[in-house]
């Protein structure tokens, strides 16, 4: 059974920075593709960023280009999310996923974590 732990989440003001990162039981960076969603009050989860397994290969939705990276440690089984010039739409409890097929979807998405609550205040 795979158990993925968030941390990092906070309370910022808009323009601030945080890192966000997922820790994962066993090996499992060589076999999977990681994703980052987030899901604010009243609305749908939605993907954030992904990298695939040798971590050259990252994806992230318009709304957070330029602002947010995603990496990994596999040594240290972590993903990391580093959030800049956040803004209070992003505000949302944000989630670390494996995902199938390297899709940032969660339809495709296998073990979840239990979240880290991200707040931005203007």
């Amino acid at each position: 059974q795979v158990q993925l732990v968030e941390s990092g989440g906070g309370s910022v003001q808009a323009g601030g920075s945080l890192r966000l990162s997922c820790a994962a039981s066993g090996s499992i960076y060589s076999r999977n593709c990681m994703g980052w969603f987030r899901q604010a009050p009243g609305k749908e989860r939605e993907g954030v960023a992904r990298i695939d397994s040798t971590g050259d290969n990252t994806y992230y939705v318009d709304s957070v280009k330029g602002r947010f990276t995603i990496s990994q440690d596999n040594a240290e089984n972590t993903v990391y999310l580093q959030m800049n010039s956040l803004k209070p739409e992003d505000t949302a409890m944000y989630y670390c996923a494996t995902l199938r097929r390297c899709r940032l979807d969660v339809a495709y998405s296998e073990y979840w974590g239990q979240g880290t609550q991200v707040t931005v205040s203007s």
